[in-house]
């Protein structure tokens, strides 16, 4: 029976994982209005009783996609253990850029970019769903291991601004990726190696910046850091 009930759940999540690899695929091509869940059923290979087990609906399927497509770019666990490595602050850093860089100028699976980079260009409704089921979860990590560069606390009002900053660059390259014209498909052709190094060159010098106006500012008020 234990055998029996492994069997079910192992098929479970790999048909899961199909229909989602195939929504994934299409909403790449044709975006979320103009896929419907018998295409995907097409795809996947599957019934439409499937979807709706699975994902309850296509705003589900939907919702989904866009989690599995940021995870795929920033992975909660990747995370978690750069934030826990014994490295300085500044190779962290240079790390959590590299895996951004990388991901956002991938070719490989490059469905997951192109879903999000449409999202971020004509947000809808499920991306309030987005940042509760996986951007908010990575902000803390991510301002925690900025903190350590800047110095300031993890709960200071300048951290989120010190996120934008450093996020934004990356943003722009996943936006890239649609085939916008303009100075995004100049730095898609820039050798990786020069990218990573010059954000990261840029990052720290802004963050250090702050982190000393911040550390001046409190010492001026007279209180301790």
């Amino acid at each position: 029976m234990r055998r029996a009930a492994r069997a079910v759940r192992t098929d479970g999540e790999a048909t899961r994982a199909r229909i989602l690899e195939a929504a994934g695929e299409l909403f790449a091509a044709s975006g979320f209005a103009e896929t419907t869940n018998k295409a995907v059923a097409a795809k996947a290979g599957v019934d439409l009783a499937s979807i709706n087990y699975h994902f309850g609906s296509r705003s589900g399927l939907y919702q989904a996609v866009l989690a599995e497509a940021h995870r795929r770019v920033m992975d909660l666990a990747d995370l978690q253990r750069l934030a826990l490595t014994p490295l300085p602050a500044s190779d962290k850093l240079r790390m959590l850029i590299d895996q951004l860089v990388r991901r956002a100028t991938s070719d490989a699976d490059g469905w997951h970019l192109t879903v999000l980079a449409g999202e971020i260009l004509a947000p809808s409704s499920h991306i309030q769903v987005l940042f509760q089921s996986e951007v908010s979860l990575k902000i803390p990590v991510v301002t925690g291991i900025l903190s350590e560069v800047t110095g300031i606390p993890v709960d200071a009002p300048a951290m989120l601004l010190c996120l934008l900053n450093v996020a934004a660059p990356c943003l722009l390259l996943v936006i890239g990726r649609r085939g916008i014209p303009g100075p995004p498909q100049a730095i898609l052709k820039t050798p990786h190696d020069r990218i990573v190094e010059h954000l990261h060159r840029f990052a720290i010098a802004g963050l250090q910046a702050i982190g000393r106006d911040y550390a001046d500012a409190a010492a001026q008020r007279g209180v301790g850091l």
